[in-house]
């Protein structure tokens, strides 16, 4: 069974997600959780502390720098 193909002879502009759709805020609160795997770390007791001091010293705003 053939897979579906995007169509390449559209232009690089016609295939790329404008920026004002890409986002991470959804409105919920972020939590060490999310930032770790956004990381694509593991979730263990160091690397959710590590989350706790970003968050507590940056706010949701740490998850977009490492989201944009």
């Amino acid at each position: 069974m053939p897979m579906s193909q995007p169509d390449a002879s559209g232009s690089a502009e016609d295939r790329v997600t404008p920026d004002d759709l890409l986002h991470t805020r959804t409105g919920t609160e972020v939590s060490p959780e999310d930032m770790v795997l956004a990381t694509g770390r593991d979730l263990t007791p160091e690397n959710l502390e590590w989350a706790r001091r970003k968050l507590a010293a940056e706010g949701p705003a740490a998850m977009e720098k490492l989201l944009p």
